[in-house]
């Protein structure tokens, strides 16, 4: 049986702004780039343990490259939660430090995401 992956708000909103810096110059490697992004997606929900653990940036959190970004997701029962989709060049320390600071829910499987 096929798992699945659900997006965080965060992580809906990162592949917005990647689509959308992206195709300010070419539509067609932005679709690409989001179309392999949700491929790998697929792919984590279903070999869960292929990504880095990163426990030293939240608990449970887990994180997997493609191309110039970081796929940051967390396994849960369905599958995965994608929690951040960023670019290699971020300070990944500083996001994850400012998203606690600003108390979002890292890893609360109770966590509004974009499905609900």
């Amino acid at each position: 049986m096929d798992r699945e992956f659900r997006l965080s708000v965060a992580a809906e909103q990162d592949l917005t702004d990647i689509w959308g810096y992206i195709a300010d110059y070419d539509e067609a490697p932005a679709d690409e780039l989001i179309d392999q992004l949700v491929k790998r997606f697929l792919m984590l929900s279903n070999f869960q343990d292929a990504g880095r653990s990163r426990e030293e940036l939240a608990p449970g959190l887990r994180s997997f490259p493609v191309k110039q970004y970081v796929i940051f997701y967390r396994v849960i029962s369905e599958g995965i939660e994608v929690i951040r989709v960023l670019h290699g060049s971020r300070d990944m320390d500083q996001v994850f430090a400012e998203a606690v600071a600003q108390d979002e829910a890292i890893t609360d499987p109770d966590q509004k995401t974009s499905e609900e």
